[in-house]
């Protein structure tokens, strides 16, 4: 097994040629100059987020790391990766659980002081100490 900047080559993921048939036709097309590969990019996207790494921090495979980046950036915001998301999850059906992952929610550092400024009611049913 081949190393790769402290990654085993079989550590990378890569969409089947299935997967991206079934998500091209929410992608936008290109206007001028053609896109670096979607399947590359889309594949280092899905790699940064899983692994929680920084976006520089992408293995070359993928393609640059400013490409990554700046491709999530604008479907992010043209609305294209929800779109993704919505028709891929519509397919399931609905689901019986949802689940939350809270570690990635975070607080500002003044958030717990909040509620002492009276900022935010307090929603406990516990008796205030006199």
């Amino acid at each position: 097994m081949t190393e790769l900047a402290g990654l085993a080559m079989s550590d990378l993921i890569r969409l089947s040629e299935a997967q991206m048939c079934r998500i091209k036709p929410y992608l936008p097309l290109s206007h001028g100059v053609p896109r670096v590969d979607d399947r590359r990019i889309i594949s280092g996207m899905i790699f940064v987020i899983r692994n929680g790494l920084r976006w520089r921090d992408a293995p070359d495979d993928y393609g640059p790391s400013k490409t990554i980046y700046n491709r999530f950036v604008r479907w992010s915001l043209l609305g294209v990766l929800n779109k993704i998301f919505s028709a891929l999850s519509a397919r399931g059906g609905k689901p019986d659980q949802l689940m939350i992952d809270a570690t990635h929610l975070k607080a500002h550092r003044t958030a717990a002081s909040l509620l002492k400024k009276w900022l935010f009611a307090d929603v406990s049913n516990a008796q205030k100490a006199a």
